[in-house]
């Protein structure tokens, strides 16, 4: 806490689990930089890794265990906030729940790189990552995954009237550009050789503005004046924030009757589309949706 009172750094930043599809939530996180630790214990020339965990429950199996190279630790590439010990969540000190007293936040990380109740950091020349999903066949190295789905959709409609669809979208490390909509019908096959319907006609949804009175949720949110996430005026640096979910919505025209299989997807920065350009399962999700529609 001596630290926090001048290297204290604050960002934006969805937790999302490896293994789960849609995001746990996302708040203001505020901390320290690990680095700023690790300088403390004057670290030698042949320092290869940070390995750290943290109480979890009272079986050794389950006590949740992660690393980073300590290039990462050390330095913050491609506008990347820095990784943090984190004691506070949208002004507040940090709850158990969310893993206080501290916590590690790796901004582009899933949440098992952001190990809860902190107890040890331990430095290492082992050149290999140690984390508890590296055990469960899964790639501990990815960052966060652009990709989105639907959170409201008619189970049925009249035909020829407008159809309201809403969704979230999660931001990754390649940002986010686009949310997209296609609406199947389902007496038409897709080509299987199309896997990822990139030549489907997809349509553009309007990704929405962050709410005006955004700020009333959050304690003390001048504090986020000057934080990687915010400018002076808190006003976004970027929108969508990257590494961050924000919410789209589309209208889409009326369709005659019958039964329709509804997709969306993203498109991230670099103009890559969903699921692409990592659409292997074991390094985060980032499937396309599917939803059933009838017209009648």
């Amino acid at each position: 806490m001596k630290l926090a009172r001048t290297k204290v750094v604050r960002f934006a930043k969805v937790m999302t689990c490896l293994n789960i599809g849609c995001p746990l939530g996302m708040g203001i996180w505020e901390g320290v930089p690990m680095r700023d630790i690790v300088w403390l214990t004057q670290p030698k020339e042949n320092l290869r890794r940070v390995f750290y965990h943290g109480y979890h429950n009272h079986d050794e199996k389950q006590m949740f265990r992660s690393s980073l190279p300590i290039g990462r630790v050390l330095e913050d590439t491609n506008e990347l906030p820095p990784v943090i010990l984190c004691f506070k969540l949208n002004g507040e000190w940090l709850s158990p729940e969310r893993g206080g007293p501290v916590r590690v936040v790796v901004p582009e990380a899933y949440g098992f790189k952001s190990v809860k109740w902190l107890t040890h950091l331990v430095l290492s020349n082992i050149s290999h990552a140690n984390d508890t999903y590296a055990d469960q066949n899964n790639d501990v190295d990815s960052d966060l995954k652009t990709f989105c789905a639907t959170l409201s959709l008619p189970e049925k409609m009249s035909q020829h009237q407008p159809i309201p669809i809403t969704g979230w979208a999660q931001s990754g490390v390649s940002g986010l550009a686009k949310v997209q909509i296609w609406i199947q019908d389902k007496s038409s096959p897709w080509p299987s050789e199309d896997q990822y319907f990139r030549d489907a006609p997809w349509r553009d949804a309007e990704i929405l503005k962050l709410p005006g009175d955004w700020n009333t949720e959050i304690r003390d949110a001048h504090q986020l004046r000057n934080s990687h996430s915010f400018s002076a005026q808190l006003e976004p640096r970027h929108w969508p924030l990257r590494l961050a979910k924000s919410h789209w919505a589309c209208l889409h025209p009326g369709l005659p009757a019958g039964e329709y299989i509804v997709r969306c997807r993203t498109i991230d920065r670099n103009g890559a589309a969903q699921p692409m350009p990592r659409p292997f399962r074991k390094s985060g999700h980032a499937a396309i949706e599917s939803r059933r529609l009838v017209v009648e």
